[in-house]
This record gives C-alpha cells, structure tokens and sequence, in this order.
C-alpha cells in the first residue's frame, strides 16, 4: 500500500487542534509533530476558544448564578524546522502551552459568593531541538525550552472567607523566564504513512517575586499585606514549577488515500500546586481551624491529567484533504479550583486542508466540547470532599487556523 502521494495534500501534523479546554492550565499540547515533518518545513497557526462556562453556588452560600465566567482567549504558535544533513535536523517550535483567563461578576465583591474574582495566566514557550537519524526509520532528538510565566488573581467573595480572610487577596505574578528540557525518539515506515513518537518534556521551575495585598480587613488581610506581622521575613519568593508531560503520537494507512491517527498526553498536574509567600504566611495562620495546620494553596490538583485524540484523514484530491476526530480529557480532580471549574470533556472536530501548491498548504479546523460537569472549592476545602459550586451542562467552541510551506 503506496502512500507517498499523501504527502502534500494529507498531513497529519497540519490539521490544527484548535486548541483545547483541556485539564488545569494545559492550553497548546506541546506537539512536536511540525519538527518530525520530511524535509525544511515552516509552519505558523492561530487557535481561538469560546468557552460557556457557568454554575450555581450551594445553598449555603446563597445558592448564587456565577454567569459565564469563562473568557475567550486566543494563542498562536509556529514552527520552523531544517533538514541540515541526511542524518542531522534542527527545529524552533513556538506555542503557548500553559493559561487561564476566567471572570466571576459581581456588583457587590464583598457581599457575593464569588463576585469579581479574576484569574489571567500566560505562558510562552521556545523549544530548540535537535535531532539524530541513523537510517530512514529512526529519530532521537532532544533539546531545551525557553519558557516565561506571569499571571494575575484577585480573590473575592464569601466562597474565600468574604473581607476578613481571603476574599480580598490580589496577587501579580510579574513576567518570569525559566529553562527545561525534551527529549524523544521517532520511528516511520514513510511508504505506508506510518509514524510514531514519543516526547518527554521536563518540569521547568519559576521562582518569583509575586506582588501580593489585600484589600480587605482583619489580621489576615494586615498579614498578606505585611507578612512580617507573622514574625516571619517580609517579603520571600514564590516558587512556580510547571509540570513534566509525554506525549505519544501515533499515525498509519489503512487504504488508499487514508490515514488513522492517535494523540495521547499525560501531564503532571497532581504535582504542581501554587502558594505564593504572602499567602502561605497567612494560610498557616487560618488553616487549623480548616483542618489544614501547615496551610493550603492558592491553587492545587488531586489528579493527572490523560487526553486522548482519535480520527481519520483522508485525500480527497490533489488539493483538498480532510479530517474528522473524536478527544477526551480526563481533567485534573474533582472537586477542582474555582478558578477552572471543569473536569475534562469530550469533543468532536472537523479538520479541512487546501494546498494550492505541492510546497503550501493553508488548513482549518472546528471542535466542539462537552464540559465536565465538575464541583468547584477554594484553595482551603483541597484535597475534601467540600465545595462551593457547581458546574454543569458547560460547552466550548474551538477554531484553528495554520499555513505551512516546505522548501
């Protein structure tokens, strides 16, 4: 079964994933698929989410709408990749691979379960890779990655302890810049469009100075502001460590013109938690009477994370091809964090590819989510049972958009 002549008009790694509502902060996938494409090749993509997300606070807390508290947001990603030698290939891989943007409104911060409680994250990431091919069929590659972090939260409401607690807490995570590393290894048979890989990419650990205050009232509030009232330094760093993944990428011909093709991903999310100094400091002081005596997070996971993605490409011509997949995720926890309250989904997409040229190739896709439905708590109910809402029936829309060239 001859499958070369999918090689213009049917790549797998060119039919963009739109980006994903997936667990925690994941955003991009990190694919590397763009670096183990035959030959020079430059790609470059857009991808946009519009996420609907809502719930209802419990009784106890009023038994409030949240409304849409999900923002749309946009990442891009490119990729530049060189042939050097018959045996030797370096690449340049850009995406955005970790974020969060969610918004509860609110008239009244103080007198609401959640209102005007904000969280931003935003990564980028630059992967230098190099890659060894002893004979046809083999890859080992490996390389560093540039990875930089900042973020914004503001804790508001009665669901963080109102005015007097946690319910005023605003933290700013200025812009901080890290390295870590990837490693993988990559067999093909390109006559069938056989290919496999899988890819480590190591933790990368931040350690920053996070601008914290409080602007409601009390001894906990005076301590975020001042820690020293605590008897402890007044100012300390925070440390952000994003977590280790493997992707496992899989892809063959079943017929004439037609590839299957299988993603998996795990990500590390149980590991990874975030305390900043200021708020540790004061969490200590309020967690025995949560039953936490050494403190709670401001953000944490009980789970790692698996996604899948399954589907089917096929030529239709010399110029079109398309696709058609299924994913789940399994999120991150449940109960999960205020401030991403999902628990994994399951979509649906539809992918299209246009090549006017045998050397270009303009492609698009569209996937559909359902939402896990998921319990939402704050950072000192981790690791219980307890919540302060819930989330159900939630949707999301995704879009993507990639232009690519060999040369």
């Amino acid at each position: 079964m001859k499958l070369k002549t999918l090689t213009t008009a049917m790549i797998l790694a060119t039919v963009p994933m739109t980006g994903a509502f997936a667990a925690a902060l994941d955003r991009s996938g990190q694919s590397i698929s763009a670096f183990l494409q035959p030959g020079n090749y430059f790609e470059a993509g857009i991808s946009v989410l519009d996420p609907d997300v809502s719930g209802k606070t419990i009784t106890a807390l009023g038994g409030q709408e949240t409304g849409d508290m999900a923002g749309d947001y946009y990442f891009p990603s490119a990729a530049l990749k060189l042939q050097l030698t018959d045996h030797f290939s370096f690449g340049l891989l850009y995406d955005q691979p970790f974020g969060a943007d969610a918004e509860f409104t609110s008239s009244s911060a103080f007198t609401s379960s959640l209102g005007n409680t904000e969280v931003e994250v935003d990564t980028q990431s630059l992967s230098m890779i190099f890659g060894y091919q002893p004979t046809e069929n083999w890859n080992i590659y490996g390389g560093g990655v540039y990875q930089t972090i900042k973020g914004d939260v503001k804790l508001r409401g009665t669901a963080y302890g109102g005015a007097a607690a946690f319910g005023g807490y605003n933290a700013e995570i200025g812009e901080d810049s890290a390295v870590g590393w990837l490693a993988g290894l990559a067999y093909q048979i390109p006559e069938i469009a056989l290919k496999a890989s899988v890819t480590y990419r190591s933790e990368i650990e931040h350690t920053v100075a996070v601008d914290e205050s409080s602007v409601g009232s009390g001894m906990l509030t005076a301590i975020m502001n001042n820690p020293a009232l605590a008897g402890v330094s007044a100012t300390g760093n925070t440390d952000i460590t994003t977590p280790q993944s493997v992707n496992l990428d899989f892809q063959t011909g079943i017929m004439a013109n037609t590839v299957a093709f299988a993603n998996v991903r795990w990500v590390n999310w149980k590991d990874f938690s975030i305390r900043p100094y200021a708020f540790g400091v004061a969490s200590k002081l309020a967690g025995p009477s949560v039953g936490k005596p050494d403190g709670f997070d401001l953000v944490a996971y009980t789970d790692d994370q698996w996604s899948a993605n399954l589907g089917v490409g096929r030529k239709l011509n010399d110029q079109w091809a398309g696709n058609i997949s299924v994913g789940w995720d399994s999120g991150a926890g449940n109960p999960v964090t205020t401030l991403g309250p999902t628990e994994g989904y399951w979509n649906v997409g539809l992918g299209v590819q246009y090549s006017p040229t045998p050397a270009t190739f303009i492609a698009g896709g569209v996937k559909y989510f359902w939402l896990g439905d998921a319990k939402a708590q704050s950072g000192s109910q981790f690791d219980t049972d307890s919540y302060v809402a819930e989330f159900e029936d939630n949707t999301a829309l995704a879009y993507g958009l990639k232009i690519g060239y060999r040369f």
